[in-house]
């Protein structure tokens, strides 16, 4: 199973035996491989990146990098998740409701919309077949319900916030196909309905 960025060094220490030698600083190692990653997607797509190639770019092995993420599936996720982290909260209770949640539906649906090969990347990994990426795309779930939960506040029932991201799903798959400008609109649109036209 592959490890996931969190920022810290990684929550699932590989096995001994797991690459040739062990790696002392596996926070250091990940976050290159991460880094790499996101350069090749940048510089390639998701059909044409290999983790080979990734591992070079990096500077460490490929049986270092497989250490780590087990498929380039998996890579691209723990990208996603990465960038999705990095994202300000929206908190400000001077803001109304719909304002912050809208903006944080548009920034973690339209983090990567500006680069189409990263959008078409991120897409089809997070929908993917593969084990490896099952426990990241759970890690991004959680991401998601703590970042539309802050954004809402306290006192909102359980199938708003999980209407709030079935909606956000859908956004970040539609983001391939449809301009920024579109998809905006369109979340905000979702964000009224499904808070009502009575909850500024």
């Amino acid at each position: 199973m592959a490890a996931s960025y969190t920022g810290r060094v990684s929550r699932e220490v590989p096995s001994p035996g797991a690459s040739r030698r062990s790696d002392r600083r596996p926070g250091q190692t990940i976050r290159k491989v991460l880094d790499a990653g996101l350069e090749e997607l940048r510089e390639s797509s998701y059909a044409h990146l290999t983790m080979r190639a990734v591992a070079q770019r990096a500077g460490v092995s490929p049986a270092s990098a497989y250490t780590y993420f087990s498929s380039k599936s998996a890579l691209v996720a723990a990208v996603y998740l990465r960038l999705l982290r990095e994202l300000p909260l929206h908190t400000d209770v001077n803001d109304t409701t719909k304002t912050r949640v809208s903006a944080t539906l548009r920034d973690m649906a339209l983090i990567v919309t500006d680069e189409p090969e990263l959008t078409a990347g991120c897409g089809a990994a997070l929908m993917a077949d593969d084990p490896a990426v099952t426990p990241l795309r759970s890690e991004i779930a959680d991401e998601v319900a703590r970042r539309i939960g802050a954004a809402l506040g306290p006192g909102w029932p359980r199938a708003v916030k999980s209407t709030l991201q079935m909606t956000f799903a859908g956004a970040l798959m539609t983001a391939r196909f449809l301009p920024y400008p579109e998809i905006a609109g369109q979340l905000d649109e979702a964000v009224n309905l499904i808070l009502g036209a009575s909850v500024a």
